[in-house]
């Protein structure tokens, strides 16, 4: 067996999250999270949309986590990431932080949008 180890590039994997916060790169994030090729900063929800349509070129998938439950996103956000050329994936939080993860380590460009679960 072959072992290679993992790079995740600029972007840093969620190392955890817990009623209300997330964790990674070693810093706490209460409340919703954006994370990606940019950084990662605190996230206001589905009316902050502003941050999401900025990584349009950055990434070719946004992962959106929805809280503890997979729900829909409002249809006026679906419609502005898409025409902005975003490739859109929704799940619940702690399926999208995991997903976001593994596709994180094959060097993927993406990028996370969570709620707090």
């Amino acid at each position: 067996m072959r072992l290679n180890e993992i790079t995740f590039t600029d972007a840093k994997p969620v190392e955890g999250y817990g009623p209300g916060f997330f964790r990674i790169g070693g810093e706490v994030i209460v409340g919703g999270m954006l994370t990606g090729p940019t950084g990662t900063v605190a996230w206001a929800g589905y009316k902050d949309v502003a941050p999401l349509v900025a990584l349009a070129r950055k990434v070719d998938v946004l992962f959106i986590g929805t809280g503890a439950d997979t729900a829909h996103i409002p249809a006026a956000l679906r419609a502005q990431l898409e025409e902005a050329g975003l490739g859109l994936e929704v799940m619940s939080s702690p399926s999208a932080a995991r997903t976001y993860n593994v596709l994180l380590s094959e060097g993927r460009r993406i990028a996370l949008a969570v709620l707090p679960v």
